[in-house]
C-alpha cells in the first residue's frame, strides 16, 4: 500500500493480519496450543525476562489473540491491547494495575448492571472502594475526587439506557486529578466513538458484544492510549516501581507508551489468568471484518424503531440520543455523528407488569441477557440485570420498573416493527 494511513473498514479487515508464513492460510489461524517450543536456553531466558517478544504460554499471549489485539488496538487508536476472558475481565485486569487496598475509583451511576454489581460488591474483597458519580453532572465527578483517588470509569454510550457520556469534559476532571480515565466502548464500538481521540486513557470492551457481534463468543480486550504519564507522583507502583518478578524492571522506564498494556499482561493476565481462548479469539477476529456494515445497519434499524415506538400510544417515553426530542442528542451528534448505536429502553404506561408481559409476546426479538447480537434482543431489566440493584439505584442507572432495553439487530426494519406492533398490541 501506499504511504497513506488505511481507513476503518479495510483496518477491520486487515490489521494486524498477515498471511501465515508456513502454509500460505489467508484466514488467521486458530493456534489451538498450550504453549511453544523455545529456540535455545537464552531464547527462553529472554523471552522469561521481558528481554524479548515471543510465544511462551497460551495464558499470557497466543498468536491467534494477538492479531485480535492489533487489530482492536488499530480500530481505537491505541498503541497496544490485551484480550481475554470477558468484559468483566478486563476491568478487573485493568484495575488490577491502578489501585491498592484502601484506595478509591470514580465511576459513572449510568453503567451496566453488572458492572454496578461488580465495583460495588466483588471488588471490596480487594479493597478497591467505588465512589458514584453522576454522567449528567460533571461537577459531581470533580467533588468526588480525593487523595485516594485512582481513576475514573465511565461508559461511552451507558448500559441499558443509550445515553451518551461527554468523555471531553470528564477527561478534564481526570487530568486535573491526575488520574487516567477508563472508557468502556462496547456499546458504541470504534466505529461509532473513539474515545481516545476524546481524552480517554484506557479503552476497555466486551468483545462478547457488537465487536464480535454474533452472540456465539465471549471475550474482553484493553486498549493502552499510551497518553498517561504512570512515574508522576508515586501513585502507580505496579508500573513505575522495580518488579521483583521480573528483575527490577521498571514498565514505565523500559515500554514506555506501551507500559500498562506490558502490565495488564506480565502482571494481571500472568497472574489472575483470565486468558481469552484462541478459538474464541478467531470467532471475534471473524466478526470485527464486517463491523462498519454491522454497525452501520444495528443504528440505521434501532433509530426507525425508536421513532415507531415514540409515537405508539402504551408507549410513555423513548431513551434513544438518536432522536431529535431527546436529551442527549447533541452529545450523540458531537461523538456518534454516524449513529447513536443499537441499545436503548422505552418506559410502558402499565409499568413492572407490561414490562414483564410484553418481553413474552415477542416473537422475533429473542429474550435474553446480552446486546450487540446480529438477532434483535429485548430484556426487562428491572427484574432481570439490575434486579440486585434497590428500587432507586434502578431508576438512576435507567432501569426502573416500567423500562424494558432493546439491543436491535440487523433484520429488515419493517418485520421488527411488525413484531413489536403485535406484541404491544397484545
Amino acid at each position: 500500500m501506499s504511504d497513506r494511513l488505511p481507513g476503518f473498514s479495510t483496518l477491520a479487515v486487515h490489521a494486524g493480519a498477515q498471511p501465515d508464513p508456513t502454509t500460505g492460510a489467508r484466514a488467521t489461524p486458530i493456534y489451538q496450543t498450550t504453549s511453544f517450543v523455545f529456540n535455545d536456553a537464552d531464547h527462553a531466558a529472554s523471552l522469561f525476562g521481558l528481554q524479548a517478544f515471543g510465544n511462551i504460554y497460551t495464558r499470557i499471549g497466543n498468536p491467534t489473540n494477538a492479531v485480535l489485539e492489533e487489530r482492536v488496538a488499530a480500530l481505537e487508536g491505541g498503541t497496544a491491547a490485551l484480550a481475554v476472558a470477558s468484559g468483566h475481565a478486563a476491568q478487573v485486569v485493568v484495575l488490577q494495575q491502578l489501585l491498592q487496598p484502601g484506595d478509591e475509583f470514580i465511576a459513572a451511576r449510568k453503567l451496566y448492571g453488572g458492572s454496578i454489581n461488580q465495583f460495588t460488591h466483588a471488588f471490596k474483597s480487594f479493597g478497591w472502594n467505588v465512589v458514584w458519580a453522576d454522567p449528567d453532572d460533571i461537577a459531581s465527578f470533580e467533588r468526588a475526587v480525593t487523595p485516594r483517588t485512582k481513576a475514573i470509569f465511565i461508559e461511552s454510550i451507558a448500559n441499558p439506557a443509550g445515553s451518551i457520556t461527554d468523555i471531553e469534559a470528564i477527561s478534564t476532571v481526570a487530568r486535573k486529578a491526575g488520574v487516567p480515565l477508563i472508557v468502556d466502548n462496547t456499546l458504541a464500538s470504534p466505529y461509532l466513538i473513539r474515545p481516545i481521540d476524546h481524552g480517554a486513557d484506557i479503552v476497555v470492551h466486551s468483545l462478547t458484544k457488537f465487536l464480535g457481534g454474533h452472540g456465539n463468543s465471549l471475550g474482553g480486550i484493553i486498549v493502552d492510549a499510551g497518553t498517561f504519564d504512570w512515574s508522576t507522583g508515586g501513585k502507580y507502583p505496579m508500573l513505575s516501581e522495580p518488579r521483583p518478578e521480573y528483575h527490577g524492571i521498571r514498565l514505565q522506564e523500559t515500554f514506555g507508551n506501551f507500559a500498562f498494556a506490558i502490565a495488564c499482561r506480565v502482571l494481571g493476565l500472568r497472574d489472575l489468568g483470565p486468558a481469552l481462548s484462541p478459538f474464541n479469539a478467531f470467532m471475534i477476529l471473524t466478526g470485527i471484518e464486517t463491523l462498519p456494515l454491522r454497525m452501520q445497519k444495528h443504528c440505521d434499524n434501532a433509530k426507525a424503531v425508536a421513532e415507531y415506538l415514540a409515537g405508539h400510544p402504551a408507549v410513555a417515553s423513548v431513551s434513544y440520543a438518536g432522536l431529535p426530542s431527546d436529551k442527549y442528542n447533541q452529545l450523540a451528534r458531537k461523538y456518534a455523528p454516524k449513529g447513536a448505536g443499537a441499545v436503548f429502553t422505552f418506559s410502558l404506561k402499565g409499568g413492572y407488569d407490561a414490562g414483564v408481559n410484553l418481553v413474552s409476546k415477542l416473537q422475533l426479538f429473542s429474550h435474553l441477557a446480552n446486546v450487540g447480537d446480529t438477532r434483535s434482543l429485548v430484556i426487562h431489566p428491572a427484574s432481570t440485570t439490575h434486579s440486585q440493584l434497590d428500587d432507586a439505584a434502578k431508576i438512576t442507572s435507567g432501569a426502573g420498573p416500567d423500562v424494558v432495553r432493546l439491543s436491535v439487530g440487523i433484520e429488515d426494519k419493517e418485520d421488527l416493527i411488525a413484531d413489536l406492533e403485535q406484541a404491544l398490541g397484545a
